[in-house]
């Protein structure tokens, strides 16, 4: 899976960001049938104590109209740690990896739940 999802993201993040963009997050969705999707969206600030940050968008770069998807038989908690892995393994080796890491965050989680930040500057 993290093939495809790394040639996924690394479509959107070619085109690089605009500069208001200080951090991303992953936002998570629970779709029908087993089915799960990921959209990248760039934010205008973080806030660690309030995950409302992800909330401060600026663009999707492009991805709501493209999601990653797949079907998996799982509860909610596997697929967030799926996905956890998936985004950890681009930020160690991913083509854009440096510069997600030159932002302040790149965080993950179900649109309507928790953020998990991954990389913080």
């Amino acid at each position: 899976m993290y093939e495809k999802f790394e040639e996924w993201l690394n479509a959107y993040l070619k085109k690089g960001f605009p500069e208001e963009v200080i951090a991303v997050n992953f936002n998570i969705y629970e779709d029908t049938d087993d089915n799960w999707s990921v959209e990248i969206v760039g934010t205008a600030s973080f806030d660690e104590e309030d995950d409302d940050w992800a909330c401060d968008e600026i663009t999707d770069f492009g991805s709501r109209e493209n999601l990653f998807t797949w079907e998996a038989d799982e509860e909610w908690e596997v697929i967030l740690d799926n996905v956890i892995e998936i985004i950890k393994e681009y930020l160690e080796k991913g083509k854009y990896a440096n510069t997600l890491k030159g932002l302040t965050a790149v965080g993950t989680g179900f649109v309507d739940g928790d953020i998990e930040i991954l990389f913080r500057k």
